[in-house]
């Protein structure tokens, strides 16, 4: 399988993908380096538009979609299975298996048997799927224990450790839709061990991805853990960290030990949705809300490790609950911020104009340059971020955060370009050029103007 940034690169044909120098430096932690993707992951998540409903069978026709809609030869390539894929029978937790990890919940990813004999479980036989698309397999997982394993005090596996040889019952963790998590005390015998036996069930059914969901400051030792965890399987596995509240103070440990971290509220309009549907999937205060998160986590992105500003809501046209203009500044920001490009739509009913904005390779290319870019400017009702490539140029976001259209414009010298020269202005949603003396566009409203400045 081709890496990601080569089909970028391949796509453009320009080097536009290339690595590039950081505008301001960032902390001097070495971000994780575990085999696995050093630009920007591109998928979808079943999260947004699935939300608590996954099935084998939906599963494999958003990968199927995915495929077919020309996405995966544009780097989208992650076909990420959220929560609900567990069996969880109440407030005791989710139930295990003689090991004490989380069981399939076989009714909706039902066993399936294999052409030579035998038998697949469910999420096995739908990575098996994925993965003959040419497509990469996630997963959802939550730090701690069930109480399940704890009560059955299960067996370790490997050991002659128990559950409750390693629990910590007075912890309680996230565990959003099933609860019933309690923590692991790693400074115990039978600890790593008990992840490890994890992660090596998530190699064998052929995970690439996992989403290491509800952190929090005190998880610092799990992350450390399921990053060993990892590392030990040999299979090279996407480590992406979300949040259920934590701050800057774990940033250290997340560029240590992941390679994505996602640490804003969730990206959905849960208020907005109407008639029992995912729709809208969000809407622009909830869009807007991360112009501050994009500045204030810039400091800790670099390659291999990416802040996660959460799903792209591009694809579905009016359900996306965003106008054509707002479409275009979510993916602008995100690209600005070099964060991971996950998809949270139905990708079975692509919009033909959302299609054309996923595809924009001139954007894509932003996105995957692995520079995270700084904010130059914060008027209240327009902001400007910028970030300069190894070969001098500079993209910058002109964003007009108002219900009206209005002129937005950076002086050259605030992104880093001398004074008093000519620009080359590349617009690279409307792939016009032009050359002016300063950097500025009229912008519509909600909307974005972003330019590839180049002094002459």
């Amino acid at each position: 399988m081709r890496r990601l940034a080569a089909i970028v690169s391949a796509l453009l044909l320009t080097g536009l993908a290339a690595t590039a120098a950081v505008v301001s430096s960032a902390p001097g932690v070495r971000a994780e380096n575990n085999g696995v993707e050093r630009t920007p992951v591109m998928g979808w998540s079943s999260w947004s538009y699935l939300r608590n409903h996954p099935t084998a069978a939906t599963i494999e026709a958003q990968a199927k979609a995915l495929s077919d809609s020309g996405l995966e030869k544009y780097g989208y390539r992650y076909v990420n299975l959220d929560d609900f894929w567990y069996r969880c029978p109440g407030s005791q937790g989710p139930e295990v298996d003689s090991y004490g990890r989380w069981v399939v919940n076989s009714g909706r990813f039902p066993a399936k048997a294999e052409p030579g004999g035998g038998t697949v479980n469910g999420i096995k036989a739908v990575a098996d799927y994925v993965h003959s698309l040419g497509l990469k397999f996630g997963i959802y997982v939550t730090p701690g224990i069930s109480k399940q394993a704890v009560a059955e005090n299960t067996k370790i596996a490997g050991t002659g450790y128990t559950a409750r040889d390693i629990a910590e019952p007075s912890v309680r963790e996230n565990n959003y839709n099933c609860g019933g998590m309690v923590g692991i005390d790693y400074s115990k015998p039978g600890a790593q061990a008990y992840t490890n036996s994890w992660a090596d069930m998530l190699a064998s059914w052929g995970v690439d991805y996992v989403k290491f969901d509800g952190i929090t400051n005190r998880d610092t030792a799990d992350v450390k853990a399921w990053s060993a965890a990892l590392r030990q399987t040999g299979r090279p596995m996407v480590l992406n960290i979300t949040q259920g509240s934590y701050t800057s103070k774990i940033a250290p440990t997340l560029m240590r030990y992941a390679n994505q971290w996602e640490f804003a509220p969730d990206i959905e309009c849960y208020g907005c949705e109407k008639g029992g549907s995912s729709y809208p999937l969000t809407n622009w205060a909830h869009v807007a809300n991360r112009f501050d998160y994009v500045a204030s986590w810039q400091p800790y992105a670099g390659p291999g490790g990416f802040n996660d500003y959460d799903s792209i809501e591009v694809g579905n046209g009016g359900n996306d609950g965003l106008t054509p203009a707002e479409r275009q500044t979510q993916l602008s920001l995100w690209a600005l911020g070099s964060s991971p490009l996950i998809l949270g739509v139905d990708l079975t009913h692509l919009n033909p104009n959302d299609l054309r904005y996923l595809k924009n390779t001139a954007v894509l290319a932003v996105d995957q340059d692995s520079i995270a870019a700084r904010r130059v400017a914060d008027h209240g009702t327009s902001q400007v971020f910028a970030k300069t490539e190894r070969g001098g140029d500079v993209i910058v976001g002109l964003f007009n955060t108002s219900a009206t259209a209005r002129r937005v414009s950076v002086p050259p010298s605030a992104v880093g370009l001398p004074a008093g020269r000519r620009y080359a202005l590349d617009n690279l949603w409307t792939h016009r050029s032009s050359t002016a003396r300063g950097i500025g566009a009229t912008v519509p409203a909600h909307g974005v103007v972003l330019y590839r400045v180049t002094a002459r």
